[in-house]
């Protein structure tokens, strides 16, 4: 890591990653161990969702190991975003000053969260993209480029964001960001929890930063990315676009009204 990512991490305060889990035995050890060699000094939670595959064991042995890993074990498999809001309020009520977010399955690398770090010292939220320039994908389809790339560009549309990758799990929160965006009104348990998040922060006139990663699908265990998911996302975000809309034509309604009784 450069001096000058360093001493960004440093000015940023006390650092946890919040990593949620379902079945993921095969890399949970080879991902957490690679956040703590490329990052020290910043910790580790595991949010467990049940897993039957032992993943929840070796997460008690990786935090008997190392003082820097903490874990939560959750009864049922309840989602994403539920598994991350967990992980946030736990990590509000311990303190700490920045909360990231990252997927166990190496698909986000620990070696390129220097690049978060640094970005993080103007910014309430740094997100790890795919879609802007220098970020890449490895060893995808072209469907799942497609999808990818067409969801992100259809939240831009209907939501009118600037974000290229609304969609992107490999974060870095301000404290201040997330106890101003009202975590408690977020009702998102799938992927889309990522894009409901991201609207949050720019809505609350927060300032949002997407640094360029490398992207590695998977090599070991099953995605839990399937079409219901993906239309959960659709879904929603065309919710969200159709009540955004409605809201403007009733302020511009209000606005013609109180314009028209001043003449």
């Amino acid at each position: 890591m450069s001096h000058r990512a360093e001493e960004a991490k440093s000015h940023s305060g006390r650092a946890v990653m919040v990593v949620p889990t379902y079945n993921e035995a095969a890399n949970l050890r080879w991902i957490v161990e690679r956040v703590l060699r490329a990052q020290p000094g910043v910790d580790v939670l595991v949010v467990d969702d049940g897993s039957p595959d032992g993943t929840g064991e070796i997460a008690e042995e990786l935090a008997s190991e190392h003082p820097e890993v903490q874990v939560l074990h959750r009864t049922e498999k309840a989602g994403l975003g539920a598994a991350y809001l967990h992980g946030f309020r736990w990590a509000l009520h311990q303190g700490y000053d920045v909360i990231g977010e990252m997927d166990a399955d190496g698909s986000h690398q620990p070696e390129e969260l220097h690049r978060l770090f640094a970005a993080l010292q103007d910014a309430d939220l740094v997100i790890g993209s795919r879609w802007v320039p220098g970020g890449s994908v490895i060893n995808w389809p072209l469907s799942r480029h497609a999808l990818s790339r067409g969801g992100n560009a259809y939240v831009r549309l209907l939501l009118g964001i600037p974000v290229r990758d609304a969609t992107a799990g490999f974060r870095l929160f301000r404290r201040s960001t997330l106890e101003r965006i009202d975590l408690a009104g977020v009702e998102s348990t799938g992927y889309v929890f990522q894009t409901d998040l991201a609207v949050r922060t720019l809505r609350a006139g927060l300032v949002v930063r997407e640094v360029p990663i490398e992207f590695v699908e998977r090599v070991r265990g099953d995605s839990k990315m399937s079409p219901a998911i993906a239309f959960e996302s659709i879904r929603r975000v065309t919710r969200w676009g159709i009540e955004q809309r409605r809201a403007g034509r009733a302020t511009n309604r209000a606005e013609d009204t109180a314009w028209s009784g001043t003449r």
